[in-house]
């Protein structure tokens, strides 16, 4: 049966066969980098950045206030793209080449009354190789309902003329409905009333909230505390005993493989003194103490038992509570928040498992390799939690394999970590809300093309590592086309491993690898494989992922919703995620999901949504 990723995989493959033949450097899916040589341009010792920047954008603010398209486009190179989330289109889009651009400007720019234009001060120069070069800057802007950010690039011509290569714009705020925090908070003391006045508003003993949250991990806890400073009324629904639990009680071993300074939440930073790459269970309790001094409306151990769509437009939500009474809420949105695997395993059926006289079970069942001291293992997987739990196993004295079922990208933290987060996720950075405007400001398919250079960047400079993992037999790949981690996370969601030591394990025998042949089935005592080899086992684990996200959207809206339900996860033709954070073909029904920087920043798109359409001031979504 073809699933809703297939009928994605169709319609980009002939998108990809409609683009063949196109101009040079015009081709979305595979753009050309502005290189200088491309370029016909040259860098000059004393460029002055401030007034490139300052220069591009007078002629810019002008061209905007005449409403003249051509003259704005013409301020871009004929390959230049324009990405814009929410602030002129009500949805995320990115137009490519002059000409799409021309059109979405013809369309868009009068009725949003783009305007009140304000160059930000610390244009920087940007030079991520010695062939490429560009001056990036930010702005601020208003329109008709909002207030918005904007990063531009601009790239050197042979003309000497500075043209934009990239730019993007963003809603930040709704006019008249701005976030409560700051010097918008409540200035009046509370004495006595707290307490009471927490209860109430969690039970909501008098009404419904206007928003329900199914899952109350990170993406969960961001959308419901962004909605909490718009004064919207959410109520989040975890199914486990304690907000965290998703991550607690995964395998002791499991730790964040990407910086702190990545995975900030909304609102609150980590402490200055919290450890690079974070630990499962120290998450956990910070997801906890997060909801609780965000004043987060979360029902613990309580589940959506189902979600159906009135005849009013409102959302009927049964709700399993703790006790056992159903309680039914009618609200006006509903957002799933249930992870890029919809919470569901991975487990994929090998033929002859009802006669394996051992043990199987999927990473999430895993605790601790204590659990199996003196007995053999096999780890069905070759990512990141495979790994971890190989790792592990080996501190503990047990014998495990790998079981490596197609190419790992491996990259050591060590070496890969300041090439990809470096330049704005890093000690010393500026604020995070700026590093995450200037990260998302880059088209996905450029992303795509610089990562196949930061990719073999990191592969030169872990090239002892990853010699001796290929004697080893262990397949080494690059992720999709080569392009590395973030356009494997944009695509797969997955399919690395940031290495952090167990690749010397494997290297040093401590760790075996089986790769040379597919599994066939089970047998008493293992796995057989299908050039006849077979591998005993007294414990398989599957570390394989998770279903994805349809199967439990189903489940809770059935299958006539949900077949309405766009793809998701994955990029459209335009290099944006399908189904994330925006409309998702059924009105007021969205898909909260994401790593942690990812949440953290989209959370935001996603409340501005809800909180437009709740206020009538949400617009046409723009989809020309």
């Amino acid at each position: 049966m073809a699933t809703a990723f297939d009928k994605f995989a169709d319609t980009l493959t002939s998108a990809l066969d409609s683009q063949k033949g196109v101009p040079d450097g015009l081709d979305t899916f595979n753009p050309a980098l502005p290189t200088l040589d491309r370029l016909g341009a040259s860098l000059h010792a004393d460029t002055d950045v401030q007034k490139i920047a300052a220069q591009w954008f007078a002629k810019f603010a002008e061209a905007v206030s005449a409403k003249d398209t051509s003259k704005i486009v013409g301020l871009f190179l004929e390959d230049g793209w324009w990405r814009d989330h929410l602030a002129l289109t009500w949805e995320f889009r990115t137009f490519h080449g002059a000409a799409k651009i021309n059109k979405f400007l013809d369309d868009q720019l009068a009725p949003f009354d783009f305007s009140a234009l304000n160059l930000r001060g610390g244009a920087a120069l940007k030079q991520p190789y010695p062939d490429l070069a560009w001056v990036q800057a930010l702005f601020d802007f208003e329109t008709n309902v909002g207030i918005g950010t904007g990063v531009f690039r601009l790239v050197p011509t042979a003309s000497g003329e500075w043209k934009a290569f990239t730019l993007y714009t963003t809603l930040d705020d709704l006019k008249g409905f701005p976030e409560k925090i700051g010097s918008r908070r409540n200035f009046l003391p509370n004495h006595g009333k707290w307490i009471s006045q927490r209860e109430e508003e969690r039970s909501f003993s008098n009404g419904d909230p206007s928003v329900i949250v199914v899952g109350g991990g990170q993406s969960g806890l961001d959308i419901a505390a962004r909605l909490k400073t718009l004064g919207v009324s959410t109520l989040v629904l975890e199914k486990q005993n304690r907000i965290g639990d998703q991550w607690r009680y995964r395998y002791e071993a499991l730790c964040l493989h990407d910086p702190v300074w990545y995975d900030h939440l909304p609102y609150m930073p980590f402490p200055p003194s919290w450890p690079v790459y974070t630990p499962a269970q120290k998450l956990a309790n910070w997801l906890e103490y997060y909801a609780e001094a965000m004043e987060l409306n979360v029902w613990t151990n309580s589940s959506a038992e189902s979600v159906r769509l009135l005849d009013n437009g409102k959302y009927e939500v049964v709700v399993k509570k703790p006790d056992g009474t159903i309680r039914t809420f009618h609200v006006d949105h509903v957002i799933m928040a249930l992870g890029l695997g919809g919470g569901v395993p991975k487990v994929p059926y090998i033929p002859g498992v009802e006669e394996f006289k051992g043990q199987t079970l999927h990473s999430t069942q895993h605790k601790s390799a204590r659990d199996h001291l003196g007995k053999k293992v096999v780890i069905i997987g070759a990512c990141t939690s495979a790994h971890d739990i190989a790792a592990d196993y080996v501190e503990h004295g047990v014998d495990v394999t790998i079981f490596q079922r197609s190419n790992t990208h491996v990259m050591t933290t060590k070496n890969a970590a300041p090439r990809l987060f470096g330049d704005v996720f890093w000690e010393g950075i500026g604020p995070t809300d700026i590093s995450d405007r200037v990260h998302t400001s880059m088209p996905s398919f450029i992303v795509k093309q610089l990562g196949k250079r930061i990719t073999k960047d990191i592969a030169e400079a872990d090239k002892e590592l990853l010699d001796n993992l290929r004697k080893t037999g262990f397949r080494l790949g690059w992720g999709p086309e080569d392009a590395g981690f973030y356009y494997s996370s944009m695509t797969r969601g997955g399919g690395y491993y940031l290495d952090v030591g167990t690749s010397q394990l494997i290297v040093d025998g401590k760790i075996k690898v089986k790769n040379d042949s597919q599994i066939e089935r089970f047998t008493k005592t293992g796995l057989r494989f299908e050039d006849g080899s077979e591998l005993d086992a007294d414990i398989v684990m599957y570390a394989t992922g998770f279903e994805g996200a349809t199967i439990s959207i189903k489940r809770l809206i059935g299958d006539e919703l949900a077949a309405r339900v766009s793809p998701i996860w994955n990029l459209n033709e335009e290099g944006e995620q399908n189904g994330a954070w925006r409309w998702l073909g059924v009105p007021n029904l969205w898909f909260m999901m994401g790593n942690l920087a990812m949440c953290r920043y989209h959370s935001k798109h996603l409340a501005l949504q809800i909180k437009a359409i709740q206020e009538g001031v949400y617009g046409k979504r723009y989809t020309s």
